[in-house]
């Protein structure tokens, strides 16, 4: 678990307080509510790169939002429950949103990505795999938007490679 993380949950541990600002966080721009401040920027507080700061404030927010007691499941990127969700519910407007979310710009991200995080409530999300790909978003190279979309496809195809064929079925 990464050191932010680690610090959200021992915030949070000793104020249940923490997870309730973060959630109200959302509904401003990241860093820019500022009774989130004493438990983010502690953290962050020599960051002068003002997209990682946005971004540590954006993954506290949906930590908060998304955190559950407990959570001993195995965490989950965004590509790969994206995948989950969609096989589970049958919805071919996840694949839709999931593109959306990963042509995301600057503006764009913060609020696509609550409504992804919102719809995936179920599954439990890898927040330092979350981190550390956002603060690589704005990479030329997009190697977090090309992983998650390598993770999304590989676990459609494995689910579909693992359901017998109509051809199949007739053989048993």
């Amino acid at each position: 678990m990464s050191e932010f993380i680690e610090w959200l949950e021992g915030l949070n541990e000793k104020d249940t307080r923490v997870r309730a600002v973060l959630r109200r966080s959302l509904a401003f721009n990241p860093g820019e509510y500022i009774p989130a401040y004493p438990y983010v920027e502690p953290f962050v507080k020599n960051e002068a790169n003002s997209w990682r700061r946005e971004m540590h404030y954006l993954v506290a927010g949906l930590w908060a939002t998304h955190c559950r007691e407990g959570q001993a499941e195995q965490r989950m990127s965004v590509g790969k429950a994206s995948a989950a969700y969609q096989l589970a519910r049958g919805s071919t407007s996840t694949e839709r949103r999931f593109i959306a979310l990963l042509d995301s710009d600057h503006d764009q991200l913060p609020h696509r990505l609550r409504q992804m995080i919102a719809l995936l409530k179920e599954y439990p999300i890898d927040f330092d795999a979350l981190l550390n790909g956002l603060l690589k978003w704005i990479d030329e190279q997009k190697p977090t938007q090309t992983g998650w979309a390598r993770a999304f496809y590989w676990n459609m195809n494995q689910k579909s490679e693992t359901e017998p064929t109509s051809q199949e079925e007739k053989a048993l």
